[in-house]
Parts: C-alpha cells; sequence; structure tokens
C-alpha cells in the first residue's frame, strides 16, 4: 500500500473542512437568515454577490501572498482555520451584534476570505505533492481529495437537520462541529506544509497568456455555474415544486453521496481512457439529469432521487477531474501554481454568488414564497426552469467549449 506513506488521507481529512465551508454555506445561510431574522432573499443575494465582488480583488492577491508565503504555509494555513472557524461560528451561533443583514455580511467575509486563502494554499500545494507520487499524480491525489471534499458536504449539509432532531440550536451545534474539524485538518496536514522548492510564480498573466489554462478556466466558469445553480435553489426546489417538505435533507445526502462514490470511479477512468473523454461523458450525464428534472410534478420524490444520483454522480466527476486538468497544466508553465489557483478560486466562486443574486431576485419577482406551502403555478413553473433548465444549457456549452479544447498531454 502507498497511501500511508504518502499521507494522501490528510488530504482528504483537509478537503472535507474546506467543502463544509464551501456549496453548505450556500445552501444553509440564506434559509437560515430568511427563516431566523426575516431577511429578504433579494437582499441576501445582493449581499452574496457584493461578496463575491470582494474576490474579484482579494483572490488573486492572496494567491501571491500565498505564494510569498509558500516557505511558511503550515502557520499561515493555521491561522487561517482559526479565522474560518470563528466567523463560522459567529455567522450561526452568535446572535447578530449589528443588523441581521450586515451581520450576514461581516461573518461570511471572515468565512470567505479564509475559504479563498486555505483553498489557494492547498491546490497549490497539491501540485508539489502530486510531482512525488507516482504515476499518474494528479489524478492519484484528486481522488483522495475530492472523494474526502465530498463526503465533509454529505456530512455538512444534512448536519444541521440531523443536530435538530437532538438539540434546539443545531447550527450552533454544526458551527461547534466545524471547529473540531479545522483543528483535526490542521493536525493531520501539520508535516505537508513543509518548503516547496519551487521558483516563485511567474504571475497572473503569464498564466492567462497561456491558452489552455486560459481556456480552462473558462470551462471552469461555465462548469461550476450548474452546480451553483442546483445548489443555491434545492431546497426551494423540493419544499415548493416537489412539495415534499422534509425531504430535503435526506435527497441532499443521497445528492452528495452519489458524488462522493462516484469521484474514485471517474478518476480510475480518467486514467485509463484520459480525463477529458471521461469528462465529457459526465457532463452529459448530468444534461440527462437535469433535463428528467424538468418534468417532475408534485409528490415525484422517488423519481427525484434518482435526478440526484444522476446529477451528484457527475458532480463527482466535475469535482475531480477538471481541478486536476488544471492542476496538471500548472506544474507545466507555474509549478508554485499559487496565483494560478488563485484565479481558479476565483472563477469558481463567482457562479455561486452570480446565481444568487440573479436567481433569487428573479423567484421573489415570480411571486415565490418560501415561507408558504401554496405558491403560485407561475413561480412554481420559474422555479423548475431556474433549477433543471438553466443547468442543461450552461451544461451544453461547456461541454462545446470542452471537446474544441486541446489539451497537451502531461502527468495527469
Amino acid at each position: 500500500m502507498q497511501t500511508a506513506p504518502h499521507n494522501l488521507p490528510a488530504y482528504a481529512v483537509f478537503a472535507a473542512l474546506m467543502a463544509s465551508a464551501g456549496l453548505p454555506i450556500y445552501i444553509h445561510a440564506p434559509k437560515f437568515f430568511v427563516d431566523e431574522y426575516g431577511v429578504s432573499l433579494a437582499a441576501l443575494g445582493s449581499v452574496l454577490f457584493g461578496l463575491r465582488l470582494l474576490d474579484v480583488v482579494q483572490d488573486p492577491l492572496l494567491g501571491r501572498l500565498s505564494d510569498r508565503l509558500r516557505n511558511h504555509r503550515g502557520l499561515a494555513v493555521a491561522i487561517a482555520c482559526g479565522l474560518m472557524a470563528v466567523s463560522m461560528y459567529a455567522l450561526f451561533a452568535i446572535p447578530p451584534q449589528l443588523p441581521p443583514l450586515a451581520w450576514f455580511a461581516v461573518t461570511l467575509t471572515g468565512v470567505f476570505s479564509s475559504f479563498s486563502f486555505l483553498t489557494i494554499c492547498f491546490y497549490a500545494q497539491g501540485v508539489a505533492k502530486a510531482a512525488t507520487l507516482p504515476g499518474a499524480g494528479h489524478l492519484s491525489l484528486a481522488r483522495w481529495r475530492e472523494t474526502g471534499g465530498l463526503l465533509g458536504v454529505c456530512v455538512a449539509s444534512v448536519a444541521p437537520v440531523g443536530l435538530g432532531a437532538v438539540m434546539g440550536a443545531p447550527f450552533a451545534g454544526f458551527a461547534v462541529g466545524f471547529a473540531v474539524l479545522a483543528l483535526a485538518a490542521v493536525w493531520v496536514m501539520r508535516n505537508e506544509w513543509q518548503q516547496v522548492d519551487t521558483p516563485a510564480a511567474p504571475g497572473f498573466a503569464f498564466v492567462l497568456r497561456d491558452p489552455v489554462a486560459r481556456m480552462l478556466l473558462l470551462i471552469a466558469l461555465l462548469n461550476a455555474a450548474p452546480v451553483a445553480v442546483s445548489s443555491t435553489l434545492f431546497l426551494f426546489y423540493v419544499e415548493g415544486a416537489l412539495q415534499a417538505p422534509g425531504w430535503e435533507g435526506p435527497l441532499l445526502l443521497l445528492f452528495f453521496l452519489a458524488a462522493a462514490a462516484a469521484a474514485p470511479m471517474w478518476g480510475f477512468l480518467a486514467e485509463r481512457h484520459g480525463a477529458k473523454p471521461v469528462l465529457l461523458g459526465a457532463m452529459l450525464l448530468a444534461v440527462v439529469a437535469f433535463g428528467g428534472a424538468l418534468f417532475l410534478d408534485a409528490g415525484d420524490v422517488a423519481l427525484f432521487a434518482l435526478v440526484c444520483i444522476g446529477s451528484g454522480a457527475a458532480l463527482g466527476a466535475d469535482l475531480t477531474l477538471l481541478p486536476a486538468m488544471f492542476a496538471t497544466r500548472m506544474a507545466l508553465i507555474s509549478p508554485s501554481a499559487a496565483e494560478g489557483f488563485g484565479l481558479w478560486s476565483l472563477v469558481s466562486k463567482f457562479t455561486l454568488a452570480f446565481a444568487a443574486v440573479t436567481l433569487l431576485p428573479i423567484l421573489q419577482t415570480s411571486g415565490f414564497d418560501s415561507g408558504t406551502t401554496v405558491n403560485p403555478e407561475s413561480a412554481i413553473r420559474t422555479l423548475i426552469w431556474l433549477y433543471a433548465g438553466v443547468p442543461c444549457i450552461l451544461k451544453l456549452l461547456t461541454i462545446g467549449l470542452l471537446a474544441a479544447t486541446r489539451l497537451e498531454k502531461g502527468k495527469r
């Protein structure tokens, strides 16, 4: 067994921490502030978009900072993990010390800024780590990293629901659990942030001038959008379109479990057949799954479970193969990779904010009200097309771009 000497399980644990602070926050935080403090969907969407505009400035700068600190990443990562855990606790466990919308913005700024820096450090370190692994190093590391991340998403997505059965403040319990996971992640990765023998990054412009890297960033931008759309609207779709309150947690868990179970399979197939054709196949699976959701009616929980399995399995390929393809390119053109993954972090998160700022106001304008069990038919149709139709269109565009992109061969 080669996994233990290379300490790849540590990357899975750290990925679980990062994933717990990613998609689940977009799933839980808006609904939490709507239900607890009566903040409007449109206002929350505007704040989320504003925070992503902040990322336009800070993510490239954080990439540069990560590169400057590449020989002191252990301490920098520990500090950032602490800030993220404290901000998460303030978001969910401390009553707003400011107007609720302002508190939402301030605490999420702490979570997202820490998340950005840690993501850049983690993926840049992964490029250096993959170079020490035998065979298809980037894909081997990606399988551990993304499987751990998806398992983290699974737990974080349903934890508040499960904790609600045993305690009166489930989101506070979630925040405490997140802090414990942060401590564990810092500990198991403590020996991985060693001095990186790579030259300083050549700069953002150098990465953007590379046609393959530039196209992969564009593909990442478009490919993340369907996940952003479906994640933002998932709870509303289950409650409003399916009329299945109480099924949100199990269906969300099924979605992410399918992704976690499929991720190693996609990596295995990519090592044998190449990442590009395997990813294209997974994208077609996503189109079929989301297309099926367009035709579901109230009560079709079993059929929607099949949609969750198909779209979740496709997500496993998105999260495993595309970052590995970008990491492979960075290893060729910019081995330190920090600034490249600063750009990657930016485009990946921008889609989540863009989804929030566009979809939530559209949904609200259509007359949809998450606080009632009866919504106008036009609002339900709008919700269905936003949840399922928009991802289909975006996936088809992404398929066209990826199919037209020529990838130079390198160590996968």
